[in-house]
């Protein structure tokens, strides 16, 4: 492996020193399409490729304006600015090559400028969701060692307190406000292209912290050959994204799922993206109208709340532009999938992913969609179904996701390395199982399994089967300590605006999921909530709700 070298010949090599040892690293499979040049810079193939092939006219990003109108932004002048910002980088702030740079801010124009010129530039990307917090934030600056952090300056607070807790950050710098040494000021002294840093393609571009959803955040590694993997893999393979393509959704930059959807796809592709800072479903649906735009990214619950808002007014949302609608984060329901599709005509095109594998990796679309399963490996991986001494389990039954492909997990400095990778595998920590087409179904996290009187219950399924009652607008289940059976399985229930949470609605409930799915995983328990409690990026925190049982 080679290190990366900038031009003024200075190297940090924290993130080299602090990948685990190749012992612990997955088994990689890199060939065809994902056999990378030794020397591979993945803002140069995003941006400066695409205007080399004449693409500089085209609209790259569709922003919203205060007063409602949309700003497009072509691919030139999205290079010139990000450009403009490496420049700034390297000869006024100092920075070397293989140094940590935090990002925090919304999606938008900006935070794509600053992470392709963060990467074009050699430097490592540490993009944080917008909500983070103080504490929460320093223990990402700790863990990356980041020298540099730059934020939106609405975002400032929480990022300053916790930088000055932080001795490695010598650098820190806004966009917007009215900062004397905001970057737009010292992007304006600079006018000349910047030659991009030589860097390999199993260099660091990213340290991408999970989304929380078990409390825990993990910092991933990832190379530039890896975000190639992900527009080469998922994007090109499955999505077949083009350069007609205009992709829109909710997941933020800073979660892998958003990066490629919202920036590094569509970039890839030719195409273009339109950037909201945040929307609800309604402003989700009116965007997608205003900007025509052709692909959506976001979470089943999300297409949930859209579908009802389409139904409640099929005159107000217009979603003939569409083509697909690409669902990731957490398990789709049928009766998601079914309020969708008779909503937009659209059939949902589902996937499984993971930040320590950077974006999806089981995915099916069109006519290779088949009902109650993710889909198939995305060319280039393998998946299997193992039991918990890594050997095959038969067909259908049960047992732990295992993945190789071109990416993978590599933890920064973690101990759980040993526990994703076993023998070559990723394991995912999802419970599911195949059919003979290699169709894979996924059960519930590992850990979220609910064994109660022997039997295993998928969580998900109990979900699915109350999200088909009129009542409820969304649903969790978890697996709570039962004297008699080891476990019992409950439900917290978000119901539709109205409704009256009492004790016929619980039995009706119980009723329905009893004539829906097997008698034996009913909710016992039913308890009626305001909300569920989510990560940024709508991902269901279910360790939460088992804390407060």
């Amino acid at each position: 492996m080679s290190q990366h070298l900038h031009r003024s010949g200075h190297v940090d090599t924290f993130t080299r020193a602090h990948l685990p040892p190749a012992a612990q690293w997955p088994v990689l499979l890199l060939d065809g399409v994902y056999d990378a040049p030794p020397r591979l810079n993945v803002a140069v193939v995003l941006l400066d490729n695409a205007i080399a092939e004449g693409h500089g006219n085209a609209v790259a990003l569709v922003t919203p304006r205060a007063d409602g109108s949309w700003e497009e932004t072509t691919y030139a002048e999205l290079s010139a600015q990000v450009d403009r910002l490496a420049h700034v980088l390297v000869q006024d702030l100092g920075l070397v090559a293989g140094n940590r740079v935090l990002l925090r801010g919304f999606n938008g124009r900006w935070m794509t400028i600053a992470w392709l010129a963060t990467v074009k530039a050699g430097l490592v990307a540490v993009t944080t969701m917008p909500m983070l917090r103080a504490a929460e934030l320093r223990v990402v600056l700790e863990r990356a060692h980041c020298r540099a952090a730059l934020c939106d300056a609405r975002l400032l607070d929480d990022l300053a307190t916790a930088a000055s807790a932080v001795p490695c950050v010598e650098v820190l710098r806004t966009w917007g406000g009215e900062a004397p040494d905001r970057l737009e000021l010292a992007m304006a002294r600079h006018d000349t292209p910047f030659i991009a840093c030589d860097t390999a393609s199993d260099d660091v571009v990213l340290i991408a912290f999970t989304s929380g959803t078990t409390g825990v955040p993990k910092g991933c590694l990832h190379f530039h050959r890896d975000v190639l993997a992900m527009c080469q893999g998922f994007s090109a393979q499955v999505l077949q994204l083009t350069a007609r393509d205009r992709c829109i959704g909710t997941p933020p930059i800073a979660f892998t799922f958003g990066l490629g959807a919202l920036l590094c796809f569509p970039l890839a592709a030719r195409g273009s993206v339109v950037l909201l800072e945040r929307s609800t479903p309604e402003q989700l649906l009116e965007a997608i109208a205003a900007t025509r735009a052709t692909v959506t990214f976001t979470a089943p619950s999300f297409y949930r709340h859209m579908a009802l808002a389409i139904a409640r007014e099929p005159a107000r949302f217009d979603t003939v532009s569409l083509r697909a609608s690409v669902s990731a984060g957490e398990a789709l329901p049928d009766a998601t999938r079914t309020l969708w599709r008779e909503a937009t005509h659209i059939e949902m095109l589902d996937g499984i992913g993971a930040t320590e594998l950077i974006h999806i990796f089981i995915a099916a679309a069109g006519d290779a969609v088949r009902p109650g399963a993710i889909g198939r490996a995305v060319p280039g991986y393998t998946v299997a179904i193992l039991d918990d001494h890594l050997q095959p389990v038969p067909t259908g039954q049960v047992g732990r996701l295992a993945v190789r492909g071109p990416t993978g997990c590599r933890y920064l400095a973690d101990e759980r390395q040993t526990a994703y990778v076993q023998d070559g595998w990723n394991l995912t920590g999802d419970a599911c199982r195949m059919d003979d087409d290699g169709y894979v179904y996924f059960q519930a996290r590992t850990d979220d399994l609910i064994i109660s009187s022997g039997y295993n219950i998928g969580a998900p399924e109990v979900e699915a089967a109350l999200l088909r009652h009129d009542a409820v607008q969304e649903c969790a289940v978890v697996g709570v300590p039962d004297v008699e059976r080891g476990q019992a399985v409950k439900a917290f229930v978000v119901l539709h605006p109205g409704v009256a949470p009492d004790a016929l609605l619980v039995r009706a409930l119980q009723d329905h999921v009893k004539a829906t799915i097997a008698p034996y995983k009913y909710p016992r328990h039913i308890e009626f909530v305001a909300e569920l409690p989510k990560t940024e990026t709508g991902k269901l925190q279910r360790f939460r709700l088992k804390e407060t049982r």
